[in-house]
């Protein structure tokens, strides 16, 4: 069987995240995640989420849908194999719906998650406002930034850091793709798909999922100015919570808000805020992450 050819063209990637995480029904709460494309390296911790997520949707009434998860990553996922989700239904409540589900490869969990679904109700509503930031318009896009200073790069990490990616980022906050100097510990992103994605809420919710991993760490390495492309520098997710707080479309304009208020240990605690581009919070984030300069 020739191996599926990852896909540039901005259709064809949002075609292979979408099928990426269409979970496979192997059993009754027993999941099949497939692989990535052309897969050789480290599995990316949102798309673990991201499939755990949609395994978990599956068990739970149509009815309810996702408003937090909880995620401990135990061991590195590796990209050559596909990843087998089991899902274990706690609960199910008047109003809430509770899974914990378990990812493996090759027999060891790589992941635990906790999930809770509820059924949608009215009630008291506040947010905080929305940053104050230029439009995604107004900035240059992170590709190409990247590519200005890819000869920079060390070649063991080019061909990655140049690779055209699902979403189009735009920093509109003080950025260096190869962050030499000491930042404050704050980002603000604008992000969405390449492409429009086909999918209904949920994919659009796994899709937020899966970005959700995006630019903690690095907003915790900011103050030290270190970059995952310097010699010596180990990172690594070590767990992530997302809470969702509104129906979100990922094929428009979403700004991610991201702050670190500690490091220490080794690790990096960080917190996010997603907002639409009208200034609706859809989503906050927390994260810690392993953080080490050898």
């Amino acid at each position: 069987m020739t191996e599926e050819t990852r896909a540039t063209d901005p259709a064809g990637m949002i075609a292979q995240l979408e099928a990426l995480l269409t979970v496979e029904e192997l059993d009754r709460d027993l999941y099949r995640g497939a692989r990535q494309p052309e897969g050789r390296g480290r599995v990316f911790g949102g798309q673990v989420i991201a499939q755990a997520l949609m395994a978990a949707a599956r068990s739970a009434d149509p009815e309810r849908v996702p408003h937090s998860l909880h995620a401990y990553f135990m061991r590195a996922g590796d990209e050559q194999i596909p990843i087998i989700y089991r899902v274990n239904r706690d609960h199910d409540g008047g109003s809430f719906s509770t899974r914990r589900v378990v990812a493996f490869q090759r027999g060891e969990p790589i992941l635990n998650m906790a999930a809770s679904f509820q059924k949608l109700e009215q009630g008291l509503s506040h947010q905080f406002p929305m940053p104050d930031v230029p439009p995604p318009e107004a900035l240059p896009s992170e590709a190409e930034e990247r590519l200005k200073v890819a000869p920079q790069v060390p070649e063991k990490f080019r061909e990655f850091f140049v690779r055209p990616r699902p979403f189009e980022i735009r920093h509109a906050s003080p950025w260096s793709p190869l962050e030499a100097e000491p930042q404050e510990p704050v980002q603000h992103v604008w992000f969405k798909t390449v492409a429009p994605v086909s999918g209904g809420p949920e994919m659009h919710r796994a899709m937020l999922a899966w970005a959700s991993d995006m630019h903690l760490l690095g907003t915790t390495m900011r103050p030290h100015g270190l970059s995952w492309t310097q010699p010596g520098v180990q990172t690594a997710s070590l767990d992530h919570a997302l809470w969702f707080h509104g129906d979100v479309r990922v094929d428009e304009w979403l700004l991610y808000s991201t702050d670190a208020p500690w490091s220490g240990r080794g690790r990096g605690f960080n917190r996010g805020m997603i907002f639409t581009r009208e200034g609706r919070l859809v989503a906050s984030v927390a994260q810690e992450g392993l953080m080490r300069k050898r």
